[in-house]
């Protein structure tokens, strides 16, 4: 199960589909073929996994797969009937599939005689597809909302200058998540102040591979000559008005996980309507002192309102900290279709 986690993690983090990764192994444990899952239309790790087998090969093998295999047809056919199909004897899973839609699989395949084992390494799973299960389970995508700030907690100086707070270490990390999701979101303000590309670029200042979509919420106009208007995919504005409407679009666009870059406008309205999963700080030991902070009003009038989170890590990178944290809990909202 170790190696099916580390192979689907070769998948894209955030599309419309999970991360998931299987192995088919022999009668005597050794691996005869791996696979993973590589995005919305392409064939599912344990299909991927079975595809490199000759025919027959398959036949009272077990497979080992990281989310319980599929059972419903969407763009490609249920995972359960190609594995009874191919005669797999044994079906070992991590963790349960979250969508509706999807689920069923375990059940399927023991009505065909198949010997079915779960919950395998099911925490190790369960973190690698949180924000997934999260978007699946709410119908919305999965929300973060990131900022660097100095140890006193500002993002800028009195001048409005924030580059750079933290260092190339931190600033490499955020590329790597940028690329990772689905669209960046910032505030017109954060537009009009910094003028950020809204891209992901890896270490070489290139532009990074599958661009994730810019978004601006915010009321006023962006300028002609702003840069977010060169992005390799265009951008799309939101008034702002209404973050859980704007979420819902960005979902019926495709898009799964949101990386909202600032400011502390859109960052505060997000987390006054709960709508925020995670919160990435990356923290600077630096002191800078003012009024900059990351969020406007949280309408917190007393200390019983706070919003509580857990720490889910802290790390070190170069010399700052990061730090991810979540909410403890979340509203429960519809699951939807998201496999296929």
């Amino acid at each position: 199960m170790s190696r099916a986690l580390e192979l689907a993690l070769r998948g894209p983090a955030w599309a419309e589909n999970p991360q998931v990764g299987a192995v088919i192994l022999d009668s005597d444990g050794r691996i005869l073929s791996e696979g993973w899952h590589r995005g919305v239309g392409t064939a599912h790790a344990e299909v991927d996994a079975l595809s490199r087998l000759a025919r027959g090969e398959a036949r009272g093998t077990t497979a080992v797969v990281t989310l319980e295999p599929c059972n419903h047809t969407g763009h490609t056919g249920p995972c359960s009937v190609a594995l009874i199909e191919a005669g797999v004897a044994r079906v070992v899973y991590a963790m349960a599939d979250p969508n509706d839609v999807a689920a069923g699989g375990a059940e399927r395949l023991r009505n065909a005689g198949v010997e079915v084992i779960s919950d395998v390494l099911a925490d190790r799973a369960a973190e690698l597809l949180h924000g997934w299960t999260t978007a699946v389970r709410l119908g919305r995508p999965y929300v973060t909302v990131k900022w660097g700030s100095s140890l006193d907690g500002r993002i800028a100086a009195a001048d409005g200058s924030s580059q750079w707070i933290t260092g190339p270490e931190a600033r490499a990390d955020v590329h790597l998540r940028r690329a990772a999701a689905g669209a960046i979101v910032a505030g017109t303000g954060t537009v009009l102040a910094d003028d950020p590309r809204l891209t992901a670029r890896g270490s070489d200042g290139d532009l990074a591979d599958g661009q994730p979509l810019a978004v601006v919420f915010g009321r006023r106009d962006v300028p002609a000559d702003a840069a977010v208007r060169e992005h390799p995919r265009g951008f799309v504005q939101f008034d702002g008005r209404d973050p859980a409407g704007h979420l819902a679009e960005l979902w019926d666009r495709g898009i799964r996980s949101v990386f909202v870059e600032g400011g502390p406008t859109v960052a505060a309205a997000l987390a006054r309507a709960g709508l925020v999963d995670e919160y990435l700080l990356y923290l600077a030991p630096v002191l800078i002192g003012g009024p900059r902070l990351a969020f406007d009003d949280l309408g917190v009038a007393t200390l019983g309102e706070a919003q509580r989170l857990d720490l889910v890590s802290v790390d070190r990178l170069g010399g700052d900290l990061r730090i991810i944290a979540r909410p403890t809990a979340h509203a429960d909202g519809p699951a939807s279709d998201t496999n296929g």
